[in-house]
């Protein structure tokens, strides 16, 4: 799919390409090229000469192939983008950027909702954008805002989860469900901060390279505090994680105890019963017990006594207590 975007009046207007003559009379600002076909690219590269990457190129991490300037003055660049989906893991996305004659090129595998929210923006604030690189500075800085919002909801379920550790009971399956609550949470809060660090260096890359004019240049700045400030609070939510496991943890620790407890104190208090049993089980010759008419009887009643003795003085103890 290939999205064409124009500037009227300071807004994004979509332009239809239903055909090759369709892009050559038109004069975008945005290309936006989502999981391409042949030809969308081989009419990129016939009517701008724009050789866009192929997907093995986007995911190479390696600091010289995401940023770069190309022999005949592009600019390419590979950002990670967030994508939160309601069913399964969050995911990251690799977008590649091209900036060339005056205009932005953007490729990647699926849409993504930072997309769609600058597009619908960008319709809608005119005067927001005026040129190419107000399109990108724009999707970082709405990159910043949609992690800043998955983070919100990370700490709402983590708030949900606290609630169901600190309760007064935890049974095994609340721990294991609130276990694999905490990972989830971990796995995406991580991706936040590797999705931001990545932002940041894309950043940094514009600023260095002095491609912004001043307006743009204090954009950018404000874009890195966000961030910044974005980085504290996830690692206040790994301390937060952090604690909840080791609550988690330790509860099931707390749970297994009561378990061996148990297990112990009854293994203690029927050791004086197996030594009676096994004293009047010897069967001598010269035992006294052996003629009694209440051996017995009396047997019975001291390896009763002797069971019951313990318990008693354990619970007196307040050892049997949860």
């Amino acid at each position: 799919m290939i999205n064409v975007f124009v500037l009227q009046n300071g807004r994004l207007n979509q332009v239809n390409i239903d055909s090759r003559a369709d892009l050559e009379n038109t004069t975008p600002v945005w290309v936006d090229l989502t999981d391409p076909n042949d030809d969308e690219r081989d009419w990129v590269k016939s009517i701008y000469g724009v050789t866009l990457p192929g997907e093995d190129e986007v995911k190479d991490i390696e600091a010289s192939a995401r940023y770069y300037e190309a022999e005949n003055g592009d600019l390419h660049l590979r950002t990670d983008f967030l994508l939160e989906e309601d069913e399964g893991p969050s995911r990251v996305v690799t977008v590649a950027f091209i900036l060339a004659r005056d205009m932005l090129f953007s490729v990647h595998p699926e849409d993504l909702p930072i997309f769609r929210l600058v597009r619908m923006r960008a319709r809608s604030r005119p005067g927001s954008i005026a040129d190419y690189k107000d399109v990108l500075l724009d999707l970082y800085a709405t990159d910043a805002e949609y992690s800043a919002d998955v983070l919100e909801g990370v700490y709402e379920n983590l708030d949900k989860v606290s609630h169901s550790v600190l309760q007064e009971e935890l049974t095994d399956e609340d721990a294991a469900s609130a276990l694999n609550a905490i990972a989830q949470e971990e796995d995406l809060n991580g991706r936040i901060r590797r999705n931001m660090m990545d932002t940041r260096r894309a950043v940094s890359f514009l600023m260095r390279g002095r491609l912004l004019n001043s307006e743009q240049f204090d954009e950018a700045r404000q874009i890195m505090r966000d961030i910044e400030s974005l980085d504290g609070h996830t690692a206040f939510l790994f301390d937060k994680i952090n604690f909840l496991m080791d609550a988690t943890v330790g509860f099931i620790n707390i749970n297994q105890n009561k378990i061996i407890k148990i297990f112990s104190v009854a293994s203690v208090a029927f050791l004086p019963p197996t030594l009676i049993a096994s004293i009047y089980g010897m069967n001598f010759r010269i035992m006294p017990e052996l003629d009694w008419t209440l051996g017995y009887p009396l047997a019975i009643v001291l390896m009763v006594a002797s069971a019951v003795t313990p318990f008693w003085y354990f619970r007196r103890r307040g050892w049997l207590k949860k």
